[in-house]
């Protein structure tokens, strides 16, 4: 059955490249095997999904032609159409087949020739804590994450100092084994890993002690985290393989998910920030200076004679600093008290104030 990559994401046809890669981020946090709500199948499911659409070319071509370029299983009815497929350049074996390789047959009619699958390390899922004016202006973390890492003791080669690795007798140091599949087009070759070598192509002589000839190991590492100005909480940062190692491969990625904590003041609105204050009737009639409590320190705010209630006062360029080096606005709210009881001499002027039109 066709794989339908924008249905795993969960995004129209029509998404853009920001719409799938927060899609991506929502559900890698979701799917992945290290949390409670994991599931490893759909957490491939959708990587892969996110490897084929985030890619302009890829994508491109999976429009055209689904799946079945990707290792799927074609259009409809499941095949390709293989009618008027010229097999000239094909060897034919002494019972009239054809022996061929179905990468390059694919490699062939979308592009690429044959491709060599890279092992990849797992990825890892963290969470971090930070404060609300962190969010707003940015900051570094340091991690110390316990993880699968190549091995300090024999760089990944997986053999013991000074002691010679050689090719592997069962794969011949390709680190794959072929093996040959039947079908009414003739025989086709697959490859597999090793399992002598584990796809290594090698193996050592004596075996590091330290990783047991893995070439990995768990350790802790530290990872220093750059938080970016303006991050939301919920998103995600990726660090690219910064995840756990793989002998002879690539690692995987590392993804932080940011928790941002409440503050007392301020909350977000795109890139403002948005604070009610309370001031006192007097000065709303009146009008006054009010020592205003930022994120970056105090500043005056001037209130304006006859202030109404729930009138917003806006603070230009002191907001959450954007991508293109703009800042947004700080919105004051401002309310005030209505005085419940009051004095002989407060309702005397109050009065006083009425007579006069107030």
């Amino acid at each position: 059955m066709a794989k339908d990559y924008y249905k795993t994401l969960g995004v129209e046809k029509n998404a853009s490249k920001e719409d799938i890669r927060k899609a991506f981020h929502k559900l890698a946090h979701k799917y992945h095997p290290d949390k409670s709500t994991g599931d490893e199948q759909k957490f491939k499911e959708v990587n892969e999904a996110y490897q084929i659409l985030s890619d302009d070319k890829k994508r491109a071509q999976y429009d055209q032609f689904g799946s079945a370029g990707f290792g799927g299983q074609g259009g409809p009815g499941g095949g390709f159409d293989f009618s008027g497929f010229d097999f000239s350049g094909f060897n034919r074996d002494q019972n009239g087949s054809f022996e061929f390789d179905l990468g390059d047959i694919f490699g062939d009619i979308f592009g690429g020739g044959r491709r060599t699958k890279v092992k990849r390390g797992r990825d890892i899922s963290v969470d971090i804590l930070i404060t609300f004016k962190e969010s707003i202006f940015g900051t570094e973390r340091k991690l110390l994450i316990n993880k699968v890492g190549l091995c300090d003791v024999c760089n990944g080669a997986g053999a013991e100092k000074d002691t010679d690795v050689k090719k592997c007798a069962t794969c011949d140091g390709s680190g794959q084994i072929k093996e040959a599949m039947r079908s009414i087009l003739g025989t086709f070759q697959t490859a597999k890993t090793c399992p002598a070598c584990h796809g290594r192509g090698k193996i050592p002589e004596k075996k590091c002690q330290a990783c047991g000839g893995d070439g990995v190991r768990k350790k802790d590492e530290e990872v220093r985290v750059k938080v970016p100005a303006g991050i939301n909480n919920g998103e995600m940062i990726r660090m690219s393989e910064r995840g756990e190692a793989v002998a002879d491969g690539q690692n995987g990625d590392l993804y932080i998910k940011i928790h941002v904590e409440r503050d007392e003041l301020w909350r977000r609105s795109g890139n403002d920030l948005l604070a009610d204050i309370k001031i006192k009737l007097t000065d709303a009639i009146l009008g006054t200076d009010y020592k205003l409590k930022t994120l970056e320190g105090d500043l005056t705010l001037t209130i304006p004679t006859g202030i109404a209630y729930g009138e917003m006062l806006r603070v230009k360029g002191k907001g959450v600093p954007s991508e293109r080096g703009r800042r947004g606005d700080l919105l004051v709210r401002v309310t005030f008290p209505t005085p419940g009881k009051l004095s002989r001499k407060a309702k005397k002027i109050i009065e006083d104030l009425r007579e006069e039109g107030l």
